[in-house]
């Protein structure tokens, strides 16, 4: 794994896991909050529906005071006024579930206004489905003074059974159980909207918990993905650099080297030369003539002018003084006279202005185009002359305002291109030629197919327009 990975993932992995335990957390405490909220609201809830129970068995009593509480002077009798009373409780009620009902001490119906059907049964031994003595528990509850009681009944506007909340008091002179009560599911169903908006709330927050975290992990792999293209792009200028740098090197070398060729190797050549001339001279005008020596000396001569030759060619080859005191336009017409001939093939050179055909004449080109642009010329001819099997070659040098393009183009047999640059063990030469236009932001462009090859390289002329643009007018 590489440094940069494993940075990475360090700068991810520790934020992943905080955002998991703050996740974690925030669930876990929404979760205990939650349920002291529905404790705290279910206790209050039922607080208030019990103080709304006590209540209306006040209104109720009021409402049944005048035959309770009725004078000893009263004329109606008491069973009369237990019959008013029964009938003022009948009729009193708050909404379709919300009733009244009246039992003796000893468990018989009295009075129910939503199940008629009761009136007049003992119901003391009543149990519900779990039991439980229903009317014994409210019976008991009214004889110490009233209270509430849960208990399970059927409910009327459903027909089904469900728990309730009984309030009770005792009417002590009567012997009577008077009480009502609400059904807990209207409670519950409150109670569960309650806890409902409360997961909602949850889960919404932990959704903006998980988009921030999203969020934040797309900034950490997009400043990761910056910073990498920053540092490859950094990279690459650096290798660039570092490219052009080797390159100007080495042309320096090879300029140096040239120059010791020139100036040093070849002088004392020529003048090894005049010396064996100047000796053979001598034979020649002497009396006594040695015709193995002079032949030794003519041997020589003709040896160390070859020699010559050759020095002068590598001094060339290293570094064509053409190209620094006349431009490239006169170094390519020279590089192209030399290879005319060689192997059969015709090599011609043609110098170009604005796509325009013109006389080779010196540009005002940096060096570095000019040193790029001969040695590809140099490359593509040599690769011509060992495998094209051409029998004609040409040069364009095209010069504009904005770009400087040299085309080499050759009748050969062709090659694939695309082989040739993904073949490590072939191409070198023509990744050469790329890796030097890249140092200057050039391009190349190769096409070849049996009968037509064309090389093109291309590099803009940003720097140079200005002086481009007077040499194209002196033109």
């Amino acid at each position: 794994m590489s440094l940069k990975a494993k940075i990475f993932l360090l700068a991810i992995v520790p934020f992943a896991l905080a955002i998991g335990g703050i996740g974690y957390g925030v669930r876990q405490q929404a979760q205990s909050l939650a349920e002291a909220q529905h404790d705290t609201t279910q206790a209050a809830y039922m607080s208030s529906k019990e103080i709304e129970l006590r209540h209306y068995v006040e209104i109720a009593k009021s409402a049944i005071a005048p035959y309770y509480d009725a004078p000893a002077g009263d004329p109606r009798s008491d069973d009369e006024r237990r019959r008013l009373a029964l009938d003022a409780l009948q009729r009193l009620d708050f909404g379709q579930d919300g009733y009244f009902f009246v039992y003796t001490m000893h468990g018989l119906s009295l009075m129910h206004p939503r199940q008629p059907d009761l009136v007049g049964r003992d119901l003391w031994l009543m149990r519900d489905p779990n039991g439980a003595l229903t009317i014994q528990e409210l019976i008991q509850q009214a004889s110490k003074g009233g209270g509430y009681v849960r208990y399970v009944w059927r409910r009327p506007s459903t027909g089904l059974l469900a728990p309730k909340l009984g309030y009770v008091v005792p009417l002590e002179r009567w012997g009577w159980m008077m009480g009502t009560g609400i059904y807990l599911e209207d409670v519950n169903a409150t109670l569960a909207r309650i806890d409902g908006q409360a997961a909602a709330n949850i889960e919404r927050t932990l959704m903006w918990i998980g988009a921030i975290a999203l969020a934040a992990l797309a900034i950490i792999a997009m400043c990761g993905a910056v910073l990498n293209i920053s540092e490859h792009r950094s990279a690459d200028a650096k290798l660039k650099r570092l490219a052009r740098q080797v390159v100007d090197s080495q042309e320096q070398e090879r300029a140096r080297l040239s120059r010791e060729l020139h100036d040093g190797i070849s002088q004392m050549l020529v003048s090894v030369k005049l010396l064996l001339e100047s000796a053979l001279a001598r034979f020649e005008r002497g009396a006594a003539r040695e015709p193995t020596a002079e032949a030794a000396l003519a041997t020589s001569l003709g040896r160390l002018s070859g020699t010559l030759r050759e020095v002068r060619r590598i001094s060339h080859a290293l570094r064509p003084a053409m190209l620094d005191d006349l431009g490239l336009a006169a170094a390519l017409e020279q590089l192209a006279r030399e290879f005319d001939g060689q192997d059969g093939i015709d090599v011609r050179f043609e110098s170009m202005a604005d796509g325009k055909p013109c006389a080779p004449q010196r540009a005002t080109l940096p060096d570095p185009v000019n040193t790029v642009l001969f040695r590809i010329a140099q490359e593509a001819l040599t690769n011509i002359a060992r495998h094209a099997q051409a029998s004609r070659a040409a040069l364009t040098l095209d010069i504009s305002t904005h770009a400087v393009t040299l085309d080499i183009t050759d009748n050969g047999r062709g090659f694939d291109a695309h082989d040739a640059f993904s073949d490590p063990a072939s191409g070198i030469g023509l990744r050469n030629m790329r890796e030097r236009l890249d140092t200057l932001g050039g391009t190349l462009a190769i096409s070849s197919q049996p009968g037509l090859t064309s090389v093109a390289a291309s590099v803009p002329l940003p720097l140079a327009a200005p002086n481009l643009q007077g040499h194209t007018h002196e033109r």
